[in-house]
């Protein structure tokens, strides 16, 4: 131990060490999401708020910067790797673009924690109260990666604790953003012990041991109190078909992915499902080719259903734009077969928020003079459809859409529901996450998603072509013997989970976290005070 202490002080006593060490902390912080989920990880921001502590005399806040955004792109390569492996599909095409891809989101995102750990030392504050402006510093910062353009929050540092466990609960009451202002200066506390007296060490590790166990006995009892499953709950089927990426859009694939998908769909069951689910993009084709006259596919989905059954399903729509050209859309349509044969396309959501770079080009003009194009395989980008709220289906509870990375948004459903005037009672995130193969993306957009479910108190059903599908309850719990993992397929047939009532965090939106960070701008206000 000793033997590790020394080759620690040795490293933080060059500066090449401190960046590496900042780097480390980093690493170690992203090491506690999924499918890693080694919370001791969380101890890299205690290290970081050390290094932030002792930034080079000479320029403090440069320093700070740096050493932040040295943490933010360990921190991210590890948490976006993944995202490599869109751009490997199309390798002829877009292979080239993948280490680019990967250096500019991490090294981009990263300049959040340059900024947050900028902010910190802006303030210098000092004895236990740093920890709290060190949270509010760094959980702002990571606020506004969440909102600046279209948004980014992936992996938040409160959603490193496991959805569905204990931890993870405190999210219904304050939602990601409050729990990893939470998460952070519970994890960052021990860097305040050096130096402190006895009673200021044991107060601070009493409040650290107080919270924590908060966190677990709050969570637990919540759990506790799940409501009961109910026997009239309408039954979900989810279809996962396993396509792979590579495969799906090769033309001759068209007919074998469209009759595995009815094939599935028809699989019989001891009791009729009421919803029959299909991923985001499931058929390599626009929807309105194929429910043309003449076609034959409008004809083989009125067969998969019965008469009042439900499929929704992911799509590629085109529409008429304003200026008179085709407008492409990333869409969920959901169809009910009618009591004679045929369908009635009963709802449509066309996805709000695009993936920038995947789903759009941002700046798109100068974006593809230097040669870079997005990556749907349509003849133009999508384009963005009007602000969500809840979709309400002949014999169905009302129903919030997420599609893909929508579900990494917190307030999105609860939004929804403020604009369309009713609550919805559960969320249907479709994704396609075969674009990352068998890689952590997958593992961890479900846990992201599954959060969702906890701040709203709705269950949540979430379809992927290739893994991981599966049931969601309100607590954020994947309900046993109802998921599919990567690389299989089949069908997965179960009751849609009650909702809760309304959470604290639906009424109330981020007041909370806003409290948090009064909170954490009052402690800096003091040290400005009693600075000057």
């Amino acid at each position: 131990m000793s033997r590790l202490a020394d080759h620690y002080r040795r490293l933080e006593a060059n500066p090449l060490g401190r960046s590496l060490l900042a780097l480390i902390a980093g690493l170690a912080a992203a090491l506690a999401h999924p499918p890693f989920g080694l919370l001791p990880g969380l101890l890299g921001f205690a290290l970081l708020l050390r290094l932030g502590d002792q930034a080079d005399p000479v320029r403090p806040r440069t320093s700070a910067f740096f050493r932040g955004w040295l943490a933010g792109l360990g921190y991210f390569s590890l948490s976006v790797w993944w995202v490599t492996e869109a751009f490997l599909v199309d390798a002829a095409a877009h292979g080239w673009m993948a280490p680019f891809a990967l250096i500019l989101l991490a090294g981009g995102l990263a300049l959040f924690w340059g900024l947050g750990l900028w902010l910190y030392r802006l303030v210098r504050p000092q004895g236990p109260g740093r920890v709290l402006v060190f949270a509010g510093a760094l959980t702002l910062a990571e606020f506004v990666r969440g909102h600046v353009f279209t948004g980014f929050p992936w992996n938040l540092p409160g959603e490193a604790w496991r959805a569905g466990g204990a931890p993870s609960q405190a999210a219904a009451l304050v939602g990601a953003y409050g729990l990893t202002w939470i998460t952070v200066a519970l994890a960052a506390s021990p860097a305040a012990l050096p130096g402190l007296a006895r009673r200021q060490a044991l107060a601070v590790g009493g409040a650290a041991v107080a919270v924590l166990a908060a966190l677990y006995g709050g969570g637990a009892w919540r759990l506790a109190t799940a409501p009961a499953p109910r026997e009239t709950a309408p039954v979900v089927r989810i279809v996962q078909a396993d396509v792979d990426q590579k495969d799906k859009w090769r033309p001759e694939n068209l007919d074998l992915i469209f009759d595995d998908y009815v094939r599935l769909s028809r699989l019989p069951a001891p009791r009729r499902p009421d919803i029959v689910i299909w991923p985001e993009g499931a058929l390599p084709a626009v929807i309105d080719d194929l429910l043309a006259p003449g076609q034959p596919y409008p004809v083989a989905l009125s067969e998969a259903l019965a008469p009042g059954q439900v499929l929704m399903l992911g799509a590629n729509r085109v529409g008429l734009g304003e200026d008179g050209a085709l407008d492409y859309f990333n869409t969920l349509v959901a169809f009910r077969r009618l009591e004679t044969p045929g369908l009635e396309v009963a709802g449509l959501y066309d996805k709000h928020r695009l993936v920038p770079f995947g789903e759009y080009l941002p700046l798109g003009e100068i974006m593809t003079g230097l040669g870079l194009r997005s990556l749907v395989n349509m003849p133009a980008d999508f384009t963005a459809g009007p602000p969500p709220q809840p979709l309400i289906l002949p014999g169905l509870p009302p129903v919030q859409p997420l599609i893909c990375y929508e579900a990494l948004f917190p307030r999105f459903t609860g939004q929804g529901a403020a604009r369309g005037g009713i609550r919805a009672e559960w969320i249907l995130n479709v994704s396609n996450d075969a674009w990352f193969g068998a890689t952590s993306g997958p593992w961890q957009h479900l846990n992201l998603s599954s959060y969702r479910a906890i701040e709203e108190g709705l269950p949540l059903i979430r379809s992927t072509p290739t893994g991981v599908s599966g049931v969601i309850d309100s607590r954020g719990r994947l309900q046993a013997g109802a998921w599919m993992s990567q690389g299989r397929r089949g069908v997965i047939d179960a009751p849609l989970p009650p909702p809760d009532g309304p959470t604290p965090f639906s009424r109330l939106g981020n007041l909370p976290f806003a409290i948090m960070l009064l909170v954490s701008a009052a402690i800096s206000a003091a040290f400005w005070l009693r600075r000057g």
